[in-house]
């Protein structure tokens, strides 16, 4: 039986690694901004100021998400303001928020999207949702207390 339990395990390894990097080839890549969907709001929501909120929702920013071979991700949003997110799967990590908030994050893959949940005292919990396909990534913003939901849509411009 230890034999048989060994052999289905050393199969579903290479299986399970084949899923990660089917999702990695989805997600990696540049990306440029198209649209926003309710990103005002919950911007206020969030505590974000007027006039800074109208200087983000009116940006036009690119996104870049890579992973190196230590399995160390970095996700870039660029415009007049760069923001760089650092992590690795599954470990906190601090991050800087739009507003200058800092915030405990901690990010996986789940149903082939990186899913991220940051919490501050000055906020509360944020979960982001980034699915990614061929063609466009799809930023999913969720702040909890409030409930209010914003996305951002950004089509790929190169892998």
């Amino acid at each position: 039986m230890q034999q048989r339990k060994t052999f289905m395990l050393i199969n579903f390894v290479p299986f399970y690694l084949l899923l990660i990097h089917c999702a990695l080839a989805q997600i990696v890549g540049k990306y440029q901004h198209e649209k926003n969907e309710n990103l005002d709001a919950f911007y206020e929501a969030v505590g974000i100021p007027g006039l800074s909120r109208k200087i983000l929702t009116s940006t036009k920013p690119q996104l870049e998400i890579s992973v190196d071979k230590s399995q160390q991700w970095n996700i870039t949003i660029s415009s007049f303001l760069r923001l760089t997110s650092k992590f690795k799967l599954g470990e906190e990590y601090e991050e800087d928020i739009p507003g200058g908030i800092v915030a405990k994050s901690t990010t996986i893959i789940e149903d082939d999207k990186l899913k991220t949940t940051s919490i501050s005292p000055d906020i509360g919990k944020i979960l982001r949702t980034y699915e990614c396909n061929n063609t466009l990534c799809i930023i999913t913003m969720k702040h909890e207390q409030s409930g209010k939901e914003a996305k951002r849509y950004f089509k790929r411009i190169a892998s």
